[in-house]
């Protein structure tokens, strides 16, 4: 039987920092997170975000310095983002292999090695001028079929540009399986997949479309899931377990904390939770107006994630946080 007050004091182990950190359940340390990064083509300097403070489109030179900063912070991997000159409806900036992701990713390879796990956005939306994640049918939707096909490209040219691991996030149905097989084939059966198992359409992508200047009218709810929707979720997470991803995905994070628990209930394989700009935008404007306490309400954010069940944490705080850990 449970004792009661005052036999029971819970704060006994909350006397003293030793304490608290000897009885801690959940541990957050910089190996646990990934930092995303943009590089734009033809960038003469870093060209600021305004949605997203702190936060850049780089040039090829100052992606390499601060990759090496954030790995040297101790961060577990990067993930890339490209942003092209130029853009088409097939997106074919993307399978291009002086594409700006592409040639990102072997200044990344060459200036890193195998000192950090670099990864890929392996998704069209930056690369098409309509700025859908795949390319269209003849009545404007997006074909799935034939994005499958160009994502295979893609993939195979993002592993042959350095990439150790990619993260489809397109969302199309079959996308895991057709990149597996897609780098199979080419001799690349060790390039892991990080798998965006459930993507929601979410309003909290807003800043991200400025990021990587997003062409996007209208919205992705055609491939993308419905907020209300946490069974799909687990539908989805197992579809993509049996194509053969190395790791899931949930994102968003902070709004999908239940679905991030869930994935990680089920899954034999590691969990990530991307915590985006959205949410990153909402703490920098607090802070900037002093409402909350910065560095305190990152690592409460990021310790939440951890928290819910994600084993890995994107975020655009990582490299930051990664410091103050240590």
């Amino acid at each position: 039987m449970v004792g009661v007050f005052p036999e029971q004091r819970p704060r006994r182990l909350r006397t003293t920092p030793a304490m608290r950190r000897l009885v801690s359940e959940t541990t957050l340390r910089p190996r646990q997170l990934i930092l995303p990064m943009f590089v734009a083509e033809g960038a003469q300097a870093p060209r600021p975000i305004s949605s997203m403070p702190g936060v850049v489109q780089h040039t090829r030179d100052t992606l390499r310095k601060a990759a090496v900063e954030a790995v040297n912070a101790g961060v577990g991997g990067l993930m890339l983002f490209g942003i092209p000159a130029t853009r088409d409806a097939e997106g074919s900036g993307a399978i291009d292999e002086k594409g700006i992701l592409n040639v990102a990713l072997r200044d990344l390879r060459s200036e890193l090695g195998d000192a950090t796990v670099l990864m890929a956005d392996t998704c069209l939306d930056e690369f098409t001028d309509h700025g859908h994640c795949g390319v269209l049918d003849a009545d404007g939707a997006v074909d799935n079929d034939a994005t499958l096909r160009v994502y295979a490209e893609m993939a195979v040219a993002q592993a042959e540009a350095g990439a150790h691991m990619l993260g489809p996030s397109g969302m199309m149905d079959g996308q895991v399986g057709v990149i597996r097989r897609a780098l199979d084939e080419v001799g690349h059966s060790e390039t892991a997949i990080l798998a965006y198992a459930t993507k929601y359409a979410s309003a909290f992508f807003g800043p991200f479309r400025e990021a990587v200047d997003s062409q996007l009218k209208g919205d992705r709810k055609t491939y993308q899931q419905d907020p209300g929707n946490g069974r799909e979720a687990l539908r989805e997470i197992e579809l993509d377990l049996g194509e053969g991803a190395d790791l899931i995905m949930v994102k968003p994070a902070l709004s999908y904390l239940d679905v991030v628990k869930a994935a990680a209930d089920i899954s034999p394989v590691p969990v990530a939770a991307y915590n985006i700009s959205g949410e990153y935008a909402m703490v920098e404007a607090a802070a900037a107006n002093g409402w909350l306490d910065r560095e305190r309400t990152v690592l409460e954010v990021l310790t939440s994630i951890r928290r819910a069940g994600a084993d890995l944490i994107l975020s655009y705080w990582a490299a930051e946080a990664a410091a103050w850990l240590d």
